[in-house]
């Protein structure tokens, strides 16, 4: 998740799109174009889901534009020969944050 992470903040679409699951993956990302000041990442909790996955609970801090944002998201992770892949993610209600 972390890598991921620093893969947004320096904008390695190769990256993101390689450890991204095939069944889920965008065909882009345009990173190039994409203004995102990102200004921390928070693992809240992650768990190990029924073999090979595992589950990861993170709030992010961004800005667009000068305006703060938080990301709140669970995402799903699969394991496939030793390399881990997302899945999805849902966001959950902003207040249990």
């Amino acid at each position: 998740m972390r890598a991921r992470y620093s893969a947004y903040v320096l904008k390695l679409e190769p990256y993101l799109l390689a450890t991204w699951h095939p069944e889920t993956r965008p065909a882009s990302l345009d990173l190039a174009n994409d203004n995102t000041q990102w200004l921390g990442l928070e693992i809240k909790r992650h768990t190990a889901a029924s073999e090979p996955g595992a589950i990861v609970e993170f709030v992010a801090g961004y800005k667009i534009s000068g305006r703060a944002h938080r990301l709140h998201e669970i995402s799903r992770f699969v394991q496939e020969h030793g390399q881990w892949r997302y899945v999805d993610g849902t966001f959950p209600d902003a207040d249990s944050v």
